[in-house]
C-alpha cells in the first residue's frame, strides 16, 4: 500500500528508468544531495520541474549565514537561531546548522561558487540582516547570491553527468510490499526525450522541492512553489511538522491592492546595510519596538509593519535609502535596482513602498538529523523539510546554509545504507478527485484573508470553511457522478495546493497563542506553558486530517535509531576531477 493509498488520479507510467537516488528540486538542498551522492558513486536522477536554475535558490538576494567573519563565532551563531525560532527550534539541529555551516560555505566555494571578495583583503564580505547581532551574511553579485549559488552548482552537476529530467512535475512516491520508498512517479512537460507520465525507480527519494508560497495570493516564491513535495509526503503517511509558521517577509515591492503571485524582493540586507522603514509622514516607527529596530527577527518587522498600516490607513509602508547614493545601489543591490525602475520606483531618489507577503514555510515534512521522514526511504531537506532548526521564525539567510549542511548528512546517511532497492508495488487506479485549475485562484483569496499574517479563531474558522467545502465537493461529484478534474500539471498542482492548505489552517487553528511568525490577533500572547510544543500533522487514509500535539519543545525524533547530531561525516567539495566510485570514507578531509 502506497501509504495512505490516497495519491493523483494521473495515466499510469507509459516509461520508467532506474537509479539508486532520486532528487526531486534543483536548489542548493538537492544539487548540493546529488554531487554528494554522485561523488560516492551512486546512481542520481535529478528531476525538476522547470529548468536547472529555476527554483527558489535563484531568487535569493540576500545571502547566506555562517561564523565566518573574525571574532564571530558558532555559539553566537547559535544563540541568535534559537532566539529568532522563539522557543521551538531544536538545539542539535541547530548546533550541527552552526559548526557545520563554515566548512560547508568553504566547499561550496570549492564547488565553484564566488562570492564578493574584499580588494584589499580578498577575504569575503559579509553583511548583516535581520536578527542577527554580527556581520555573517555572505553574498555574491551583491544581491544576486542564489542566482551564483545555482550557477556554480548547476555546472558542477552537469560537469559530474548527474542525469537530470526537467520540466518534470513529481506526482506520488513508489513504495515496495515492506513499505518502503521504491521510486516515484512524475509527468513530464513536453520538453525533452521523455513525454507524459513516467517513473522512476530507486531505494531512496530525496525531496528538496522548495516551498509553497503560491498558497497565497502575493508571494516571493516562483510560479512553481506549490508545496508539491508537502503534498506527496502526506500521501505516502509521511508526518508534516509546524507548518502553521509561515513567513512573511517584511519587505515586499508593493505593486498595488490587486496584484497577485510573485512580487518582487527588497532584500533583508538593504536594511542590514542602514535602510530604514516609515510611514508616509517619514515617521520611523520601528525604533522602540526591538532593540535592533529594523533589524529585529522577520517576524518583529513584517508585526510593525502591518500595525503601522492598520494605525494609519495605509495599504503599505516605506523603505528609504536615498542616503545609500546612487553608486552604492548600482554597485552592491544591482538586481533589487533594476525591478524597482522596472516598477517605476527610483530608490536612489525616492522610498521603496513595501508590505509584507508570503516568503517562507519554517515547517515541513518532519526530518531527523539525517534528514530521514517517517517513511523508509524518503528524505527531506531545504524548505519542504522540517528538521527543527528555524522553529516558529527562520532567521534570515539560514534556509541556503540549511541546505547545504542537511545536504551533506543526507548524502552521508544514504551512501552509507545496505538496503536494497525494492520492487516497486503497482497502484491501483486513484479514486481521489482533482481540482479544476481555477480552484488554485479560490485557494489563495481564501488563505490571504484567513490565514496570512494577522490570523484569528474567527478568520481561520471561515479558511477552514472555505477549504473544506471545496474538498467535500469535489469528493462528493466523484463519488455522486464520477466527475473530477482532468489530469494535467493544473490540476495537480491546484490539488496540492489544497491539501497544504487545509494542514496549514488545521495547525494554526489548533495553536491558540501568538509566537513567532504565527501571529494570533484573539491571542496575542505568547503561551510557553500550554503551547512551547509542535504540532504533528497526518493524512488518513479517509483524507482527513490527524492533528496531535507533542509532549515537549524537543524536536521528536523520526527514528529511535537516528544518531547524534556529531555522528555523521562531514563531505568534502565535489569537482569533477572526483572519481565516481570514491567512498565517503575517502572523501573526509584531512584534519
Amino acid at each position: 500500500m502506497n501509504g495512505t493509498g490516497i495519491r493523483l488520479a494521473a495515466p499510469a507510467p507509459g516509461w520508467a528508468i532506474t537509479a539508486d537516488v532520486i532528487v526531486v528540486g534543483s536548489g542548493v538542498a538537492g544539487l548540493t544531495t546529488a554531487l554528494r551522492c554522485a561523488a560516492a558513486g551512486a546512481k542520481v536522477v535529478v528531476v525538476t520541474k522547470a529548468q536547472m536554475d529555476n527554483g527558489s535558490t535563484r531568487w535569493a538576494q540576500g545571502g547566506i549565514a555562517a561564523a565566518l567573519g573574525e571574532g564571530d563565532t558558532p555559539e553566537q551563531h547559535l544563540d541568535d537561531t534559537l532566539v529568532a525560532g522563539v522557543g521551538l527550534c531544536d538545539e542539535p539541529a541547530v548546533r550541527a546548522l552552526v559548526t557545520e555551516g563554515p566548512g560547508a560555505v568553504r566547499r561550496l566555494i570549492s564547488t565553484g561558487a564566488r562570492f564578493d571578495t574584499s580588494n584589499e583583503t580578498g577575504e569575503i564580505l559579509l553583511t548583516r540582516e535581520g536578527g542577527h547581532h554580527r556581520r555573517r551574511i555572505a553574498h555574491a553579485g551583491g544581491d544576486a547570491t542564489g542566482a551564483e549559488i545555482s550557477r556554480a552548482l548547476v555546472d558542477a552537476v552537469r560537469d559530474a553527468g548527474i542525469e537530470t529530467v526537467e520540466n518534470a512535475l513529481v506526482l506520488d512516491l513508489l513504495t515496495d510490499e515492506a513499505g518502503r520508498t521504491a521510486g516515484v512517479t512524475l509527468h513530464v512537460m513536453g520538453e525533452g526525450q521523455r513525454d507524459g507520465v513516467g517513473a522512476v525507480h530507486a531505494k531512496a527519494v530525496v525531496l528538496a522541492t522548495g516551498g509553497m508560497g503560491q498558497v497565497f495570493s502575493a508571494t516571493t516564491n516562483p510560479a512553481v512553489s506549490t508545496g508539491d513535495g508537502v503534498a506527496l509526503a502526506l500521501r505516502a503517511g509521511a508526518e508534516v511538522s509546524d507548518l502553521e509558521f509561515v513567513q512573511f517577509h517584511p519587505t515586499v515591492l508593493w505593486l498595488g491592492p490587486d496584484a497577485e503571485g510573485q512580487q518582487p524582493l527588497v532584500s533583508e540586507a538593504v536594511r542590514g546595510e542602514g535602510a530604514y522603514l516609515v510611514d508616509a509622514e517619514g515617521v520611523r516607527f520601528m525604533t522602540g519596538q526591538h532593540e535592533l529596530a529594523e533589524l529585529a527577527p522577520r517576524d518583529i518587522v513584517a508585526k510593525g509593519i502591518t500595525r503601522r498600516m492598520q494605525e494609519t490607513g495605509a495599504e503599505h509602508m516605506f523603505l528609504d535609502a536615498r542616503h545609500f547614493g546612487a553608486t552604492m545601489w548600482a554597485e552592491r543591490f544591482p538586481t533589487i535596482l533594476a525591478a524597482c525602475r522596472s516598477h517605476g520606483i527610483d530608490p536612489v531618489t525616492e522610498p521603496i513602498p513595501v508590505a509584507p507577503a508570503a516568503h517562507y514555510a519554517s515547517g515541513g515534512v518532519r526530518t531527523d538529523l539525517r534528514g530521514r521522514t517517517t517513511v523508509p526511504g524518503l528524505y527531506a531537506c531545504g524548505e519542504v523539510a522540517c528538521t527543527g532548526v528555524h522553529g516558529a521564525n527562520r532567521l534570515a539567510s539560514n534556509s541556503l546554509l540549511e541546505g547545504l549542511v542537511f545536504a551533506e548528512r543526507i548524502a552521508a546517511d544514504i551512501i552509507a545504507d545496505p538496503t536494497a532497492p525494492g520492487v516497486p508495488v503497482v497502484p491501483a487506479p486513484a479514486r481521489t478527485p482533482l481540482l479544476a485549475s481555477e480552484t488554485r485562484f479560490e485557494i489563495q483569496r481564501i488563505m490571504t484573508a484567513g490565514a496570512g499574517v494577522l490570523r484569528s479563531a474567527a478568520s481561520l474558522a471561515g479558511a477552514a470553511t472555505a477549504l473544506e467545502g471545496i474538498h467535500t465537493a469535489s469528493v462528493d461529484d466523484l463519488e455522486r457522478d464520477g466527475k473530477t478534474a482532468e489530469p494535467c500539471v493544473e490540476t495537480w498542482e491546484a490539488s496540492n495546493l489544497s491539501l497544504v492548505a487545509r494542514v496549514l489552517v488545521a495547525a494554526a487553528r489548533r495553536r491558540e497563542e501568538t509566537r513567532g511568525c504565527h501571529w494570533r490577533e484573539d491571542r496575542p500572547d505568547r503561551d510557553d506553558d500550554r503551547w512551547r510544543r509542535h504540532l504533528i500533522v497526518r493524512l488518513t487514509p479517509h483524507g482527513t486530517l490527524a492533528v496531535h500535539t507533542t509532549d515537549t519543545a524537543d524536536f521528536p525524533p523520526v527514528r529511535s535509531d537516528a544518531a547524534p547530531s556529531d555522528g555523521l561525516p562531514v563531505n568534502p567539495p565535489v569537482t569533477a576531477e572526483t572519481p565516481r566510485g570514491t567512498t565517503l570514507a575517502a572523501l573526509k578531509e584531512p584534519s
